[in-house]
């Protein structure tokens, strides 16, 4: 409030400071996009938010083992969770049956295997490495028209005692396990259940209390499995769920190799300023040594190329919790969970390799991928972040560079952390600097320009973010008369020059050793 002096003395005036606040964005959220459960998922082709893998469960049915749909979904996110990550989006596509020559045939939708007990009809899941699921009814009560229903499936039981056929009771068995008509009130995991027929309401009470077995579902032949290149498209296409996401960090596709979804994939990182952790073909190997292994170096000639992404390789194994067998999964959930944990322990700038980054809950990496310190000397340099297992270490992340580090155009960002850094600075001011829009284009906004920017950057810079030893090494921002011209002013657009020196990862510790010349004399 302005002063009006009235007597000879001294007057205080708060004056309102010409910086603003910045809120740093976020790092590593990310963004996973897959076939999911095709009879658990509430909601296909929608960007859902979860916390953790519980939520992933409730929203898309939790993990699920099939020979017809890709699995690799369920388990990315599981894995991401288990290695440190902590927010994601999930897009869950819609599993269909396509034919040879990639359209969907008969309404493309995968067929429920199903039984009957008495009046209810049981829709479970398609089991191809467990030989049935069987549903169990019993405790009968003629009386009130209750029993308690459980549900087998390899390792995973659900129990649901006191089931009800009494449409207006709480235990009432649509709402206890679930329906087609409502997804959204399913509680089980594995089945959904209706009248049969369909038409008819539950009628009496439950008149079974045999062990009843769903069948193994089997595709017609002919059928070319369940993949299709447009499913993931879409998801990048504007004014998708994906694409109303405000912000997110880190893409996802497990498991998926074609270039159509890849370089769909990286245009939409490009876009919405995040960056994309690729995964190589399943088959590929570490070198040429087995003619029936395709080394990875064939993989990754024919890539489309973007600062935005990094490739990492081999695939890793790890013990199936749904039958207890070895699996193998791409590594992209994995080493998102260790970009996430780097991102809370060292910051964003630190590179998510070395030792450090121990990848949980795997026991090493595939045969065909193990690698050797010269096999890595020829990958390394074609932009192939390895996965190596070190005896007492266990298995962890030995690269981090990006797809473009053999283009010499793009050499400001072969590394992960670098293009990772800027990315961050990017969005961060991007999200906070709306407040300058339409304010008078002159001296007074250009100095909070810079002091709000300048705050931030040294904030950054204490954190050890930068290279140089005082913040005028570090970085300059720079947002003036020389920046933003007349003509600038008169288009109605300001300029603000934001540079730093990024730090570069330490990949080769050369040591030196010398002998001094001559001998002690004594």
């Amino acid at each position: 409030m302005p002063v009006t002096p009235t007597y000879p003395g001294i007057y205080i005036e708060e004056l309102p400071s010409n910086a603003r606040t910045i809120t740093a964005a976020p790092t590593s959220v990310a963004v996973f996009s897959g076939y999911s459960h095709p009879y658990r998922t509430r909601n296909f082709d929608t960007a859902v938010e979860i916390f953790n893998f519980t939520d992933y469960e409730r929203e898309f049915g939790g993990l699920y083992d099939s020979g017809l749909i890709e699995i690799n979904l369920a388990h990315a996110v599981n894995q991401f969770f288990l290695n440190g990550g902590s927010v994601a989006y999930v897009v869950g596509l819609e599993p269909k049956y396509y034919n040879s020559s990639g359209a969907a045939v008969g309404g493309g939708t995968i067929p429920r295997p199903e039984t009957n007990i008495g009046d209810i009809q049981f829709q479970g899941l398609e089991p191809t490495d467990q030989t049935t699921m069987t549903v169990t009814v019993n405790n009968l009560s003629a009386t009130s028209d209750t029993a308690d229903i459980l549900i087998a499936y390899g390792s995973r039981v659900e129990v649901f005692r006191g089931v009800n056929l009494n449409a207006t009771s709480p235990d009432y068995i649509e709402k206890r396990l679930g329906t087609d008509s409502d997804p959204t009130a399913a509680r089980s995991a594995l089945v959904r259940v209706r009248p049969t027929p369909p038409a008819i309401a539950y009628s009496g009470v439950f008149t079974a209390a045999l062990q009843q077995s769903l069948p193994m579902a089997t595709l017609p032949v002919g059928f070319a499995g369940t993949f299709s290149a447009t499913d993931f498209t879409q998801v990048f296409q504007a004014d998708s769920s994906l694409d109303k996401v405000r912000i997110f960090n880190l893409l996802v596709l497990p498991g998926v190799v074609a270039n159509e979804i890849l370089s769909a994939a990286l245009a939409f990182c490009e876009r919405k300023q995040a960056f994309f952790i690729m995964d190589p073909a399943p088959q590929a190997g570490a070198d040429s040594s087995n003619p029936l292994v395709p080394p990875i170096n064939d993989f990754v000639d024919a890539l489309p190329k973007s600062p935005n992404g990094a490739l990492y390789f081999p695939y890793l194994r790890t013990t199936n919790p749904l039958n207890g067998r070895v699996l193998e999964l791409p590594p992209s959930g994995y080493v998102a969970g260790i970009y996430a944990r780097t991102d809370l322990n060292r910051g964003v700038w630190k590179a998510p390799a070395g030792l450090e980054t121990t990848l949980l809950n795997t026991i090493g990496v595939v045969d065909r991928g193990r690698m050797t310190d010269p096999r890595q000397g020829v990958l390394n340099p074609r932009g192939v972040n390895c996965l190596r297992s070190f005896p007492g270490v266990g298995t962890v992340v030995f690269g981090a560079r990006t797809l473009v580090t053999e283009n010499p155009a793009f050499q400001q960002y072969r590394y992960v952390p670098v293009r990772r850094l800027t990315l961050f600075i990017e969005q961060t001011l991007y999200r906070n600097l709306g407040w300058a829009v339409f304010e008078p284009n002159d001296e007074p906004l250009w100095l909070a320009l810079r002091t709000t920017v300048d705050n931030f950057m040294l904030s950054l810079f204490s954190q050890g973010a930068f290279q140089g030893g005082t913040p005028s090494l570090a970085f300059q921002v720079k947002c003036d008369a020389s920046t933003t011209t007349q003509t600038d002013i008169d288009n109605g657009v300001v300029n603000l020059i934001v540079a730093f020196r990024p730090l570069k990862p330490a990949e080769f510790i050369v040591i030196k050793i010398a002998q001094l010349a001559g001998q002690v004399q004594s």
